[in-house]
Formats: structure tokens, sequence, C-alpha cells
């Protein structure tokens, strides 16, 4: 890794962390962000449908998710997802874009829909967005986010951190068939990772300009720049003994709790999406 960004990296796990998202507080501040990119910032979705302030949809509870947040001040900073496809459930770009995708790519997996997803729902929060010398935001925080020069070079790792933290997960669940529908300066992020998504499809208006793309994760690992590759495993090692941890605190499920996840099923859709069922 080339020292300067080497450097960085480090300086970034110094200020960050990167967390997958499964505890209702942890759930709660990955549909915050949303709710503050997606509905505030660029007014994608309707604020006024998420009175709550936590931006949520249907493919939420089929998900996984992860989340960047700043150490210092507890701020959830990014956040992302995979969405899981089954037999049953769509991705959202099946649902939305169809028109837009070559339909032959996902027929090249022989119909198995088990190994694949989409990466969906990527949001920085704008206060860590903001330049060197910013005073000033619309949400307000920034004002008493005093950050220094040093730790403010750290924040356009931000969005990697969360593209980074989706490749650890697609990996770690054995789903390597990775789909997504991008705008024009998402690919150009990727390929500077060293991640080339595959064109999969045509150019279509969906909250904006997008286009649906492809990769295999094991692909995208392998060519990941020198300078990245190292990040990469450091959050998949964390990942991992973070899920390591979590089986070994899990106690065996009585009858009783096997019948509270059946009754969580029939739940509102946002307490499922809570609990990650």
């Amino acid at each position: 890794m080339e020292k300067n960004n080497a450097s960085l990296v480090e300086e970034f796990q110094r200020y960050f962390s990167i967390e997958q998202a499964t505890t209702p507080a942890q759930l709660e501040n990955v549909y915050r962000v949303r709710y503050r990119v997606y509905c505030e910032e660029f007014q994608y979705e309707t604020p006024e449908a998420f009175p709550n302030q936590l931006e949520t949809d249907e493919f939420d509870a089929n998900s996984r998710h992860s989340l960047v947040v700043h150490k210092a001040s507890g701020m959830p900073a990014g956040c992302a997802r995979l969405v899981l496809a089954d037999e049953q459930r769509l991705m959202p770009m099946e649902k939305y874009c169809a028109h837009a995708m070559d339909e032959s790519i996902i027929r090249g997996f022989d119909g198995r829909r088990d190994t694949i997803c989409e990466f969906s729902r990527l949001g920085v929060d704008g206060a860590f967005r903001r330049r060197p010398g910013e005073r000033e935001s619309r949400f307000g925080e920034i004002a008493a986010l005093d950050c220094s020069k040093r730790e403010q070079r750290t924040f356009p790792l931000v969005a990697l951190a969360t593209i980074l933290s989706a490749l650890a997960m697609s990996e770690l669940i054995g789903r390597p068939h990775c789909f997504a529908m991008m705008e024009p300066f998402l690919p150009r992020l990727l390929g500077r990772s060293g991640l080339i998504p595959i064109p999969a499809g045509k150019e279509t208006e969906y909250h904006g300009t997008r286009s649906p793309f492809y990769w295999d994760t094991r692909v995208g690992v392998s060519n990941l720049a020198e300078d990245f590759k190292a990040f990469y495993a450091a959050i998949r090692a964390d990942f991992t003994a973070a899920g390591a941890a979590s089986a070994r605190s899990t106690p065996v499920m009585s009858w009783s709790g096997r019948a509270e996840v059946e009754q969580r099923a029939q739940w509102p859709h946002f307490f499922r999406a809570q609990y990650a069922i």
C-alpha cells in the first residue's frame, strides 16, 4: 500500500468504526442516515411519508445492513445494504427498473437466486461531505462537529468504507453476484478502488439518471487496488469476529423464543425491519 493512502486509511480507522447493523439501535441509525440523505437532502422520497424520520421500505426486512459511525461524536456517517433475492422476492431494480436490465445476465445463474443480491441505499450524511473550512450545514449538527483538518481528510473514505462493507457482507454470506442501479459518478468511484462494475443493461430515469451494473464479489476483491486491499481485509475480519462473538453469545432458542420469532413475522413492516428478520 502506498504510504500516503495507507496512512489515510489508518487515520480513517482511528476516527470511524464500520459495523454490521443488526441491533434495533444500529438499524435506527441506518434509517436515520437514509432519511437525511434520501428525504431531506436529495428529496428522492417524500419526508412526510416518514414522520419518525426513519426512511425504510419493503426490502429492509430481507436485507443485510452496514453502518459507518463517527467515534468521537457517535454520529452515524454512512450506510449501505444488500437486498437478498429469492424465489419469491424481487430485487428493487427488478421491481422498478426491469425494463432497463439485461435479463440474460440473471438467467446466466441457472436460476440460483440464492447467490444474488442488490447493493442499494448507499448514503453518506451531508455532515461528512463538507469541505475543509465549511462551517454551515442545513442539518445543524455540523456546527457542533468540531473536527481537525487532519480528521476531515478522512471524510471522503466514508463512501468507500460503505462500499467495501457491502463487499464483505456479500462474500461472508455467500452472495457473490451483486447488482446495483448506479448514478454516473459511482462506477468512477468504484473504479478508483479497483472494483470495475460490468454494465448490466441500459440507462434509465429513476430518481435521476441510473444504469444497472453487476460485479462478482470474488473477482472484485481480487482486483482491488493494493491501497485498499488491507482496508477491505480489516473490515472483513471485523465482521467475521463480530459474527463469531454473536454466535457464541446467542443462547439455544427455546420453544417460547421460536414463538416470539413467529409472532414477529406478523408485526408491521417497520418492526420486522428493526429486528432484521
